[in-house]
Order: structure tokens, then C-alpha cells, then sequence
């Protein structure tokens, strides 16, 4: 009888189990590009593999205070208090900073977008193991209300590491939104109804009157299990997005390092309106140059931001709620930002936020 009620039970779990739908997206002038190793498996690979220059690298004196950042103890637990850039825009985006690389944004048809939301800790076991190796846990980050979780139209994913993809917010937001994602990223998801886009490179969708195009990013995917036990190795694509509305385009990177890719994007959709840039991940003494290689700097984003010709540049991944990557500390990189903008006379305006906060361009 037991037996029988145990196999009742598993009938009973696979039947209410619902496949995702899964759809591939590439157009004709969509890029993949894979690693040059017969034998193995195809792993995608990044544009422009290789050693780097890079045009500005700040060496000293890089994180001085700020009279418009405002700590309480150097670097750390910190608001910017400036004033913003008075600016022309009128894109009819509205954009709120979520934490880390997790932004909500409402567009001018009236949907909802959330990009690489990640509301708490990395997905166990590397939650777990994070706390002992660091020794804190993130602060969560401002996830949006409950009615607009439920009311979000689609979920645009940029690569499947912890801190850009959580398996626990995915039950959160649930299975009305429609997911878009790189290649390979559909079998990290639950078999439970998703409906999600797998696109490549250069390809393009839309969700009512936006074009949502997926864009490359110089960086790589894996998740590990415990240390140096790993898997995809590359076997997910990566990459940003650009989101379009009647030729008002917001640009959102996800992680990356400098390269060329930036111009492709550029040359490929026009300038760009809004950049939601990367600025820290950059260093770690254990890895050296490579943390570079697939993050970038402030004065990497600055380079790129011109190169976008973005008409105003709002960084992210620092932050009271941020794992503190590279510089091992909240807000060293805002602080470089500030300081390498004026170093360098940059042209491209500043809007700094604050987690939680919001701003109609």
C-alpha cells in the first residue's frame, strides 16, 4: 500500500509539472560566436577574445572623498546627495535602481520591465559559502511591490551568473511575465510554464510597442556548485540589451569588460539615450588583470559611454546593497567615477542613484 501511495504521489507531481515554452530568436544578421575546441562540447566565445589595451587606467589617488557622497565610514553605508544634471530628455522611460544590477523600468507604452533581478543572496549553496568567505551577507535589495511584481510584463536576463539570475526570484515574479534570455539560459529554469525567448546576438522581439533588441558583452557564463566544481562553462550565452521606443533607446549592459563591442552596438541601433554602465568587479587581488578583462572600470564605462554616445550615463554595481566585488567595499567605485569624470572631462552627464530611487528621462 505504501509503495502504491508513493508512486500515486509521483503521478501526482508530474502531472501538475507544465513545460516551458521556449522559443529561439535570431534573425539573419544575428551573431554567435563559439570557441575554436573540436573536442569539446560548442562553448560560445566573446567577439573580440584576446589581450586588451585600454585607453585609461587610473593609478593613484583613485578614490578620493567626495563632497557629494555622503558615508559613514569611508567608502561605505553611503548616499550621493549632489544635484543631478539638468537634462533635455524625453524618452517617456521611467527607471528605478533596484540594487546592484537590478532595475525596474516602466516605458512609455505603459509596460513593465525587471533586468536582472535578484532580490536577496546569491542561490544556495554559494549563498552559504559566500558568508563564510566574506563574512556578511548583502543587504536585500528594494524589491518592487507586490502588485507590481505581479504586473511586470517581461523579465530580461543579461547572463546566468548568481549575482544576475536567482532561481528563487523566478517563483516570485512568476509565469505571467514573458521571460527573454541568452541562448542555452531556458534549461536553468524550472519546468513549471515559462514562457521564454532565447535570443542571440544582434537579434530582435518586441513586447507591445518596444523593440527589444540583444546586444554582446565581453564576459563569460558558469555556475558553481562548490569551489572549482562548475557548470555551463560557457555553454549559456551573455550579453545586454537594448530597449527602443520610437528611437528613444535605453542601453543595459549587463556584466562586461572593455572592447570593441561597444562601437557594434552603436554603429548597429544609433546613439544611445539612457546607459545603465557597469562600474565595479574590476579588481581582485587573486585574479589580477583578468577581473578587468571581463568587468569594467569607471574610466572603462566613461570610454564606452562616449562611445555610445549615451546622453546621460547611470552606473551601477556598487551600492549599499551590493556584494562588495573587487574594491571590498560599498562605494569605492562611485567614488573613482566621480573622480576619473573629472579627470578625464568627460562630457557625458552623470545621474547618480541611490537603491530605491527613480527617474523619468
Amino acid at each position: 500500500m505504501k509503495r502504491i501511495g508513493l508512486s500515486l504521489a509521483f503521478l501526482m507531481l508530474i502531472g501538475c509539472t507544465t513545460t516551458n515554452t521556449v522559443q529561439r530568436v535570431e534573425q539573419s544578421d544575428s551573431v554567435v560566436k563559439y570557441k575554436d575546441n573540436p573536442t569539446e562540447a560548442a562553448r560560445y566565445s566573446n567577439l573580440y577574445p584576446g589581450k586588451k589595451t585600454y585607453t585609461e587606467t587610473c593609478l593613484e589617488d583613485c578614490y578620493p572623498t567626495s563632497t557629494v557622497v555622503t558615508c559613514e565610514t569611508p567608502a561605505e553605508k553611503c548616499q550621493f546627495t549632489g544635484t543631478q544634471p539638468l537634462l533635455s530628455l524625453n524618452t517617456g522611460f521611467s527607471i528605478r535602481w533596484l540594487g546592484h544590477a537590478s532595475f525596474f523600468i516602466e516605458s512609455p507604452d505603459g509596460s513593465t520591465l525587471l533586468l536582472d533581478p535578484v532580490s536577496g543572496q546569491f542561490d544556495w549553496p554559494v549563498n552559504w559559502a559566500f558568508r563564510i568567505s566574506e563574512g556578511f551577507n548583502r543587504q536585500a535589495a528594494v524589491w518592487p511591490t507586490e502588485e507590481e511584481i505581479v504586473n511586470t510584463d517581461a523579465v530580461l536576463y543579461s547572463h546566468i551568473h548568481y549575482d544576475h539570475f536567482n532561481k528563487d526570484d523566478i517563483e516570485q515574479i512568476g509565469k505571467d511575465a514573458e521571460y527573454y534570455v541568452p541562448l542555452g539560459f531556458a534549461e536553468h529554469f524550472p519546468q513549471d510554464g515559462y514562457r521564454i525567448n532565447e535570443m542571440a546576438w544582434f537579434s530582435t522581439t518586441s513586447i507591445g510597442d518596444l523593440a527589444i533588441h540583444f546586444v554582446p558583452a565581453h564576459h563569460f557564463s558558469s555556475r558553481v556548485w562548490v569551489p572549482y566544481l562548475y557548470e555551463d562553462n560557457d555553454a549559456t550565452l551573455w550579453g545586454g540589451w537594448v530597449v527602443e521606443h520610437k528611437n528613444q533607446r535605453i542601453f543595459f549592459a549587463g556584466d562586461t569588460g572593455y572592447s570593441q563591442h561597444f562601437k557594434d552596438i552603436q554603429q548597429r541601433y544609433g546613439d544611445m539615450d539612457v546607459c545603465l554602465l557597469p562600474i565595479a568587479s574590476y579588481f581582485h587581488e587573486e585574479h589580477g588583470s583578468w577581473y578587468r578583462y571581463v568587468h569594467t572600470t569607471p574610466e572603462d564605462a566613461l570610454v564606452a559611454a562616449k562611445e555610445l554616445n549615451c546622453k546621460v550615463m547611470i552606473p551601477w554595481g556598487y551600492g549599499n546593497a551590493s556584494w562588495k566585488m573587487g574594491d571590498r567595499s560599498s562605494h569605492s567605485a562611485l567614488l573613482r567615477l566621480l573622480h576619473m569624470h573629472k579627470e578625464l572631462g568627460s562630457t557625458i552627464p552623470l545621474h547618480i542613484l541611490n537603491e530605491g530611487e527613480d527617474v523619468a528621462l
